[in-house]
């Protein structure tokens, strides 16, 4: 495959860079841990179990702050499993990853089990999170047809807004990397590979479901093709019942296969704690117990009353818990005392609004079409590419409908890292907005800007010579150079990216 190979320049410095933001984020996150105290924050703390090493509390110094707000759930169940009722609210692909890796990888020092977890997250995120970079780069290749803009995105994820939680002990980075995987390997024709990944995905976070859209365009789109361009034979009634049947039958097997991890994890909930069996709260630790009862969290496997989404004619915990434990749902977050999350948000909701019209003004008649009217360039091999191409038609709408759906029935500030790990279209539409209105990057290569100013160094790149140059240094190196428009895109990337890593480390409200 051409993106993997070794050869491949823009692919090593997409490799190298997102490495080496992840260890400057681990870097930066310790000293602001270190610095700055924690905030005594409402939130889950379950409590350390046996007596830590002085190995123990060096870890806990250094990485404890990715162990923050989501990412204590994530380490309790990767450690102790589904003992709590509202830890159901988080799949399990992560945290199962987490313990695989700390019961594979060699420990030369005494670590308790939640510090080789820590550890396991770290090292797991910071692989992932690469990948996923070089999986964008694959992925913008093939669908904008432009290999600088699909470059410049790729090198934009690995200073993301949502960087903190690519890096943290959250979901992010393994969802990111299994989505854009799937949907590069979709590009491609890889159907039953791409199904296999987006079900991988739907594991790992539950809007992964949503997901399953990609696979029914790609097959309604290719066959309106073949009806648009086919022979009169396939428009005869018994030949077009054929080909319908057969489209149905394969997208309802796949998008079968992609919900059923989230519908086996669904009654796995449903057995533990509609279901329990007994002694299982015997081998609960009496400080997690405590904990429960002080909580008045519902362990699994103690009796008392059965919980009221049990008796649901559909028993989804899932949407139980975001209802009755985070008060998730149309506009309950709508009130004069969220406005200061609303702002928090609004970057992104502007930037993928902003997205969405550009791409609609520009294709009016492409998305009255959906997309489905065969395109004449197309018909002779000469599609436009970049952000506005017929391709990014469907991501397009996948970023607008999270965008919606999160901005009115989610916790609001959530959606940055909502639609930076969901979506290739911020990333995209930035690179874009690059490209199009910043000078340095119109004369790859030059040192002469129209403005006559010299510029400070010459593209450089972050793994050497045998490395593609890097857009995303020579714009930060020139900063006093750039228009006001790239310092705004730079300048939020830049700024949410450092924010994350002072306040979500630190326990203090972020996105």
């Amino acid at each position: 495959m051409e993106l993997w190979s070794r050869a491949d320049p823009q692919l090593r410095e997409v490799v190298c860079f997102s490495l080496r933001c992840r260890a400057l984020a681990l870097l930066l996150q310790a000293v602001f841990n270190l610095l700055i105290p924690d905030h005594a924050a409402d939130a889950f703390s379950p409590p350390r179990l046996g007596a830590p090493s002085p190995w123990d509390a060096l870890l806990e110094r250094l990485l404890g702050g990715l162990a923050r707000w989501d990412g204590e759930h994530f380490l309790f169940i990767a450690e102790h499993g589904y003992l709590l009722e509202h830890n159901c609210a988080f799949l399990p692909l992560f945290p199962l990853s987490l313990r695989l890796l700390a019961a594979l990888l060699p420990w030369p020092l005494p670590l308790q089990p939640r510090s080789r977890l820590l550890l396991s997250a770290a090292l797991l995120n910071a692989l992932l999170s690469a990948l996923a970079a070089a999986a964008l780069l694959g992925l913008g290749r093939a669908v904008l047809q432009n290999r600088r803009q699909a470059f410049l995105a790729a090198l934009l994820f690995s200073i993301s807004p949502a960087g903190v939680f690519m890096a943290a002990a959250y979901s992010e980075s393994a969802f990111a990397c299994l989505a854009f995987v799937a949907m590069w390997q979709l590009e491609k024709g890889q159907g039953c590979l791409s199904g296999l990944l987006f079900s991988l995905a739907a594991g790992a976070r539950a809007n992964g479901l949503v997901n399953a859209g990609f696979f029914l365009y790609s097959r309604a789109r290719r066959f309106a093709h073949q009806l648009q361009g086919g022979s009169a034979a396939l428009r005869k009634l018994p030949s077009l019942c054929k080909q319908v049947l057969s489209l149905a039958s394969s997208a309802a097997l796949m998008c079968a296969g992609i919900f059923l991890p989230f519908a086996v994890f669904q009654y796995y909930a449903y057995v533990r704690f509609c279901r329990p069996g007994t002694g299982l709260a015997q081998s609960i630790p009496e400080p997690l117990l405590q904990l429960a009862r002080d909580k008045g969290y519902r362990v699994a496997g103690t009796g008392g009353a059965e919980p009221p989404w049990c008796s649901q004619r559909f028993p989804v915990v899932y949407s139980y818990i975001q209802d009755t434990y985070w008060n998730v749902g149309f506009l309950r977050y709508f009130e004069l005392r969220q406005i200061p999350n609303f702002l928090l948000a609004l970057p992104v909701t502007l930037l993928g609004s902003w997205a969405a019209w550009t791409y609609i003004s520009t294709n009016p008649r492409h998305c009255l079409t959906l997309g489905l009217e065969r395109d004449k360039s197309e018909e002779k091999g000469k599609a436009r590419g970049g952000f506005c191409g017929p391709a990014a038609f469907v991501y397009v709408v996948h970023s607008s409908a999270l965008l919606v759906f999160g901005f009115c029935c989610m916790h609001v500030q959530v959606l940055t890292r909502f639609l930076c790990s969901s979506s290739p279209i911020l990333y995209w539409f930035a690179a874009h907005l690059l490209q199009e209105h910043e000078p340095l990057l119109w004369s790859t290569g030059t040192d002469n800007p129209k403005s006559g100013k010299p510029l400070v160094g010459k593209s450089p790149s972050s793994c050497g010579k045998r490395t593609s140059d890097n857009p995303v240094v020579r714009l930060l190196l020139n900063w006093r150079l750039l228009t006001p428009l790239s310092k705004s895109i730079l300048g939020f990337f830049l700024g949410y990216w450092l924010l994350g890593l002072i306040l979500h480390c630190n326990f203090l409200p972020w996105t």
